[in-house]
């Protein structure tokens, strides 16, 4: 078996390299990998490197510590428009759409090795993967309702092609955690796999995929992307015009407000 070996590390990902198989780790570890502006800079320059590197055949993303990511780190706050409401209108379309279309165009298997919460942001890096492995404990929340925002990055797209309408609708407007074995019986996710063994079973899946036909899972890629996500440029900037009408909104800055403060949040359609 190929020596792990520190392929680059930035400030808030690490890069490691197996053989043919590179691993990408989230690295905010005591706020469970969530994202700030760092991080979506430094994933970004993974993603890119990853992508131009014909020598790596398999990509995995996982996180450091006891979580996948946990979302938005709305603690670091945000930059403000003109207006002086959060800019996450050009935050995604300059930060986070460049990551997400990165990974479902790139030319090699994508694996996520969800270790545990995967929330917001942090789900749809895992739903942008071409396979999605996770911990028997692990969990899905959709959680931009929780704080008057709608699904970005991507998840508009991939939760309804994954598990359909009905079930994309509930994960939307309800905001509810959805655990790792749920997420198998809707098929939204490909493994569930026990905590103490999930590990071994990345491993293995991942040099599985790197010994195997890059041309061939390439191809396949394309085609599915062909077929289910034809309109994917269209909609991310649908989120992106969307997230930012929800973002100027009273409702946001309660929903900020209240999930700060550890409070219930009280919206008024505003």
């Amino acid at each position: 078996m190929s020596e792990t070996v520190a392929e680059h590390a930035y400030e808030t990902v690490v890069m490691r390299r197996r053989g043919a198989e590179l691993r990408i780790e989230l690295n905010r570890p005591d706020s469970m990998n969530a994202w700030n502006q760092q991080l979506g800079i430094d994933l970004l320059a993974a993603v890119e490197r990853a992508s131009d590197d014909d020598a790596i055949r398999a990509v995995v993303i996982t996180g450091a510590g006891r979580g996948f990511s946990s979302g938005a780190d709305l603690k670091a706050g945000f930059d403000l428009n003109s207006a002086g409401r959060p800019d996450v209108g050009t935050t995604l379309r300059e930060r986070y759409h460049p990551i997400i279309t990165g990974i479902r165009r790139m030319r090699k298997p994508v694996l996520a090795a969800v270790n545990g919460p995967a929330v917001g942001i942090g789900f749809s890096l895992a739903l942008a993967c071409d396979l999605i492995i996770a911990k028997a404990s692990a969990y899905f929340l959709l959680a931009f309702v929780n704080i008057g925002l709608v699904p970005d990055g991507g998840s508009s797209l991939f939760v309804p092609a994954r598990i359909g309408f009905a079930r994309a609708a509930e994960l939307a407007m309800l905001g509810e955690r959805l655990p790792a074995a749920q997420a198998l019986e809707w098929g939204l996710i490909n493994r569930v796999v026990a905590d103490d063994a999930f590990d071994g079973e990345v491993t293995a899946l991942a040099a599985r995929l790197a010994a195997g036909p890059t041309l061939s899972y390439a191809a396949s890629k394309h085609q599915l992307n062909a077929m289910l996500y034809g309109h994917m440029d269209d909609q991310l900037e649908l989120e992106a015009t969307l997230q930012q009408e929800m973002a100027d909104s009273d409702d946001f800055v309660e929903g900020v407000g209240a999930f700060l403060a550890k409070r219930p949040p009280t919206f008024g359609a505003r």
